[in-house]
């Protein structure tokens, strides 16, 4: 009995026992969403598929254009695609806690501005497609780096938007700054240029316009896989897009070496990890290729009714929003304008009031001139017959004054006469002098030869009187008596007095040429001097008939303009 009791007892326990585990079991787990912009955390039940997890997601964003998306995980150094239809917990997702999925853009548009919707859907495209690494020319990036700069910091303003505001921002492609000697001011520089042109732009345009340049690339919405060709081992890339599959080779992701179109595709087998892709032409050939990295996901589906009401009422809602956009401009614009008027009218009222107060006190300033006018008018009038007057007596003066002026030049023409013949006379007296001083300079010279002559004359009279002179007194005649001493005497008294008065004769000669000399350089200082006075005389007739024709124009000038200006004419004496 004892051991019924306790096997009942073990029995009830292990039931127990069973019903405590599945208690403790849990009935939720964790998850981790990380879009482009934000991280989210959930918490799920373990039943749930996995579109109630993206669903969640989806309400939690705001987004209605779900078939876009999906979350994607990574497993076994790859991602794949969650599928909607498979409890979350029996896929292949990592076991961590909570478990990382990001939320990201499986499909792309091939035209944005008809396809997108939501301006969600939009900015998280913007931000997909700003993250990656898409191959484009060095102006394109240039451009889409403007855009982007506009989306987030909205329109140019010099005086906020410093140089260096964009530092911080990885705005190119890497490659792009590695293929261009160029440093991040100048590459700033031209992102600013074109930044500064968009201004007017809202976000949500900035973004569409990012998005229709990025559409046209070559890499747009491209997904990358490795993959190896059957039997050779040929390693190569499988791009996926809207268009179809693409095969690259490894350094080449522009240009495909084939192309499967999806409306082309005719079906896509896989085996473990080997994919077969089989054209709609059956003449092409099956292209076969293995991956242990690659995910089989379905494709889009082609848009439902309820998907195509939505697209036309967003582009009926894009439209209207254009609109107001537009009305907003429109309005925005006639406001700067009114208040640009505004402000002109503010300026032109003070302007006027400026220029009417300017008017008064230049209205004031004529009454005052009109009344110094009128008296000046006045005082012109006495001075005008005064100036009859006084012209009446200039133009007396003047007669006067020509008179003089004719007596003037007559009496400057004789002193002019008078200096010709004074100097004619003058250079009559100075040819004279040294003609005289050539005549007396010879004189004296005949004058030293005469002396010197007559000097030795005398001598040899003497010496022939004292040899020979008694011999022929006793040759040529019988003697005589001698001549009493007295006598002899008087007879060489007499010889010598006729030989001084023959010196006193020269003697004589040489004083008056001397004297005339002397005589005839006086006269020509003299003249020399009446000459000089002549010449000052001559230029102080001029200087007097210089001022007399200056005042003869002074006085016609006042006779002139008496009507004028008053002029006030010094007394004359």
């Amino acid at each position: 009995m004892a051991d019924l009791n306790y096997g009942s007892f073990d029995s009830n326990t292990l039931k127990m026992s069973i019903l405590g585990l599945k208690k403790k079991q849990p009935k939720t787990f964790k998850v981790k969403v990380i879009t482009m912009d934000a991280e989210m955390e959930f918490s799920c039940e373990v039943k749930w598929q996995g579109k109630d997890l993206f669903d969640l997601v989806c309400r939690t964003v705001g987004l209605r254009e779900t078939w876009f998306f999906g979350l994607r995980y990574t497993v076994k150094d790859t991602y794949a695609w969650l599928k909607p239809e498979k409890r979350v917990l029996d896929q292949e997702v990592p076991k961590d806690s909570p478990i990382t999925f990001h939320f990201l853009a499986k499909f792309f548009p091939e035209k944005v501005e008809e396809e997108l919707v939501q301006e969600i859907t939009q900015h998280l495209f913007f931000l997909q497609i700003l993250d990656e690494e898409i191959f484009c020319s060095p102006e394109a990036s240039v451009l889409l780096a403007s855009y982007a700069v506009q989306a987030k910091y909205g329109d140019y303003d010099p005086s906020f938007h410093k140089p260096g505001f964009l530092a911080q921002d990885e705005l190119l492609p890497k490659r792009v700054l590695m293929q261009y000697q160029m440093t991040a001011d100048m590459w700033e520089e031209k992102i600013t240029a074109w930044y500064a042109e968009h201004r007017g732009i809202a976000r949500d345009e900035a973004e569409m316009e990012y998005l229709k340049i990025a559409q046209d690339l070559e890499m747009y919405g491209v997904s990358y896989f490795a993959i190896t060709q059957n039997k050779r081992d040929t390693d190569l890339l499988l791009g996926v897009d809207a268009q179809g599959l693409h095969i690259y080779s490894p350094n080449s992701k522009l240009n495909p070496n084939k192309s499967f179109p999806w409306s082309g595709i005719r079906n896509i087998s896989y085996s473990e990890k080997e994919f077969t892709i089989k054209p709609l032409d059956k003449k092409k050939d099956v292209f076969k290729f293995y991956s242990s990295q690659l995910r089989v996901n379905k494709r889009r589906k082609v848009d439902s009714i309820e998907v195509q009401q939505m697209k036309a009422q967003a582009k009926e809602e894009k439209a209207r929003k254009k609109m107001e956009r537009q009305i907003l401009a429109r309005e925005k614009q006639m406001r700067e304008e009114a208040e640009r008027a505004k402000e002109e009218m503010e300026r032109r009222l003070f302007q006027l009031q400026d220029e009417a107060r300017l008017s008064n006190e230049a209205l004031l300033r004529s009454e005052e001139t009109a009344d110094l006018l009128a008296e000046k008018a006045q005082i012109a009038e006495e001075e005008a017959t005064l100036l009859a007057h006084k012209a009446a007596e200039a133009e007396q003066d003047r007669q006067r004054l020509e008179v003089t002026a004719m007596k003037t030049k007559e009496e400057k023409r004789l002193m002019e006469q008078k200096m010709r013949e004074a100097e004619q006379l003058a250079v009559k007296l100075v040819e004279q002098s040294e003609r005289r001083l050539k005549e007396s300079d010879h004189l004296k010279q005949d004058l030293t030869e005469a002396k010197d002559a007559e000097r030795r004359a005398k001598q040899k009279l003497l010496e022939i009187t004292k040899t020979t002179y008694p011999l022929i007194a006793a040759y040529s005649a019988p003697p005589a008596p001698l001549p009493p001493p007295e006598a002899a005497d008087f007879s060489y008294e007499s010889t010598s007095t006729r030989l001084d008065f023959k010196d006193s004769d020269m003697k004589r000669l040489s004083m008056e040429i001397e004297r005339e000399r002397l005589e005839y350089m006086e006269k020509s200082k003299h003249l020399q001097d009446q000459l000089k006075e002549l010449k000052t005389e001559i230029e102080s007739l001029k200087l007097e008939e210089q001022q007399q024709q200056a005042g003869v124009y002074t006085l016609r000038h006042e006779a002139r303009g008496y009507n004028q200006e008053p002029v006030y004419l010094p007394q004359s004496n």
